[in-house]
């Protein structure tokens, strides 16, 4: 018999601590809002969202407070918590008070000092939506947060999702002294942020342009918008990033001096912070929190936050000024974050924080890199390839036309190459004025650019300084001026595929470096065929002439004739085709790069 009380109290101690609440009688979880379940909450983003009919309120004002499941996941829950704090200090109890709308699926608690500041279920119904009035007290703070833990079952279940803020009308900005005590961690997003009322009811900034983040998993997404009081304004960061998002408030477009505000995936959870940069350095979290209703969501490699942030701040940027904007992205580690993986995204033009809603443009490159790359695109790809084509395989057409007292192919080979060797002593000059010196991080690339920037001043000089044709040293200088071209030629195509791919103008992939393969293969194309119809030709003629006489020897030298002209038709043309599939590519790049 003692055998079995024991087992019964065994059982009864085992029970007890995890017993649920299916009639919401919840006030134990009133401070923390955690379910006494004795599991962890799900981490998954919450398929429900908390809505409310207005945005502004005075002291004694209704507000409806609506808990629903969101439209893209049908599902339910079974029970809830909902609570409004100061926005400002989410550790304090409840504040103001509700008014049941439905007794039948919810019922008031008493969480913290006043009765029925808290709103739960009454029974463990399968709930699509419930609803709530909630009554501002007499002395209310500037901004108030609606909270709601949802239970779907005993073991799955979202605590302190965040729902929206609500601000005191006529409410200002808190001294520069006054800090918000914000020391809880960010809640849960319940869905994806939206870019609706981009340019109309809150300004964006987006890469591609135009994009969605609510559907498009590679949206880089930056938007802010003013509450009604104008004292804070609200920012919304989302992105595909594998350990943080990130933007940055400038003065200009370089690093150094700027207002930063961090997202970073910390084991699962995101954490939100304020940071400054100094210059191209890490940045150095504020010591002070400056930032209230975070919230923030992980789903698909896209990590979304959001917060708010009081226009007038000590130690921060004033948010009624115009600033560039920084998007950023990286890797992390243990909340550690690493330099960004591509160059920022940043703003067009500067933009006032607190100004009209604007959809707003930007660009990854900055416009010296940019120039940098059409210059040498344009020189590489269409001047010294159709110079050195011309020289290869024109020289004896058009042999009765000069131009300024020169062959034909002569001038035209002379002018591009003297073209190609003043745009590239420009465009060389371009990265070391942007990078204020020898860019450390762009690889081998500006390595041998240098080399590419040395032979193509030796070429010039070598021509220069050639020998008359009757010397016996000019086919040294022939065989000098062909190695240094074909070199020049070599690496400036290795630096064209790994300028491609630098952070300060990255272009699309594959599509880059399949374009730069099909070029290539365009130019190789074109060679072969002007190598091989002319051996083709002289073939015919050869077996013609292997029995002559004086009759076939007449016949034969009107066969050259015509053969010559047959090839001198045929490379013109091919030319014109050569000429038209060159600017072809190099348009197909110039639209990319204008397109960053």
């Amino acid at each position: 018999m003692w055998r079995s009380y024991f087992l019964l109290a065994v059982f009864t101690v085992c029970v007890g601590p995890v017993a649920g609440f299916s009639n919401g009688k919840v006030s134990a979880a009133c401070g923390d809002m955690v379910p006494q379940h004795g599991y962890d909450p799900s981490p998954d983003p919450p398929p429900y969202n908390i809505t409310v009919d207005k945005s502004i309120f005075s002291p004694g004002d209704n507000i409806t407070v609506s808990l629903q499941v969101t439209s893209s996941n049908p599902t339910f829950f079974k029970g809830f918590l909902i609570e409004a704090r100061d926005a400002g200090k989410l550790d304090l109890p409840a504040v103001g008070s509700f008014i049941l709308t439905d007794p039948h699926e919810s019922q008031l608690l008493q969480c913290g000092h006043t009765q029925g500041s808290g709103v739960s279920h009454s029974r463990g119904t399968k709930k699509t939506q419930v609803e709530a009035v909630w009554e501002s007290p007499k002395n209310p703070p500037q901004r108030v947060q609606f909270l709601v833990t949802v239970v779907h079952g005993y073991k799955v279940y979202w605590v302190r999702i965040a729902g929206p803020v609500v601000s005191l009308r006529g409410a200002t900005a808190a001294p520069p002294t006054a800090a918000p005590a914000q020391t809880t961690s960010p809640t849960a997003l319940s869905t994806p942020f939206s870019s609706v009322g981009c340019g109309h009811s809150k300004s964006c900034l987006r890469d591609p342009v135009g994009c969605r983040p609510q559907s498009d998993p590679h949206c880089f997404f930056l938007s802010f918008t003013t509450d009604e009081a104008g004292s804070s304004v609200m920012f919304e960061l989302s992105g595909p990033a594998e350990g943080y998002m990130s933007f940055a408030l400038s003065l200009d477009k370089w690093m150094g001096n700027d207002d930063v505000y961090l997202c970073v995936n910390d084991g699962g959870r995101v954490t939100v912070s304020a940071a400054h940069v100094s210059g191209r350095t890490p940045p150095e979290l504020a010591t002070e929190e400056a930032l209230w209703g975070q919230a923030w969501r992980l789903a698909e490699g896209v990590i979304q936050c959001r917060f708010h942030r009081n226009i007038l701040r000590d130690n921060r940027f004033n948010l009624n000024q115009s600033y560039f904007l920084f998007l950023a992205h990286g890797r992390a580690h243990q909340g550690l974050i690493h330099r960004h993986d591509r160059q920022p995204l940043i703003s067009t033009n500067q933009k006032v924080i607190t100004g009209s809603p604007e959809d707003l443009s930007g660009s990854r490159s900055p416009l010296l890199i940019k120039v940098h790359g059409v210059l040498m695109l344009t020189v590489w790809m269409w001047a010294v390839s159709t110079a050195i084509f011309i020289a290869r395989h024109y020289k004896h057409c058009w042999p009765d036309t000069a131009l300024l007292g020169q062959r034909l192919w002569f001038q035209l080979h002379r002018t591009m190459m003297v073209l190609a060797v003043v745009l590239t002593s420009v465009a060389f000059t371009l990265p070391f004025i942007y990078r204020s010196g020898w860019s450390k991080g762009a690889g081998s690339h500006p390595y041998i650019g240098c080399t590419v920037m040395a032979l193509s001043v030796i070429q010039p000089i070598m021509a220069i300084l050639r020998p008359v044709p009757e010397s016996p040293r000019r086919i040294i200088f022939n065989w000098m001026h062909f190695g240094a071209g074909t070199a020049g030629q070599i690496l400036a195509m290795v630096c064209v595929f790994l300028g491609a791919a630098q952070q300060a103008l990255l272009l699309p992939s594959p599509w880059s470096p399949a374009m730069l393969t099909a070029w290539l293969l365009w130019i190789v194309l074109t060679d072969l065929l002007l190598l091989i119809y002319p051996c083709k030709l002289r073939n015919r003629g050869t077996t013609r002439n292997s029995n002559s006489d004086d009759t076939e020897n007449i016949l034969f030298a009107q066969f050259q004739k015509w053969q010559h002209g047959e090839v001198s038709k045929v490379k013109k043309m091919v030319l014109v085709v050569f000429l038209i599939g060159n600017t072809g590519f190099l348009v197909g790049f110039l639209k990319a790069i204008a397109s960053l």
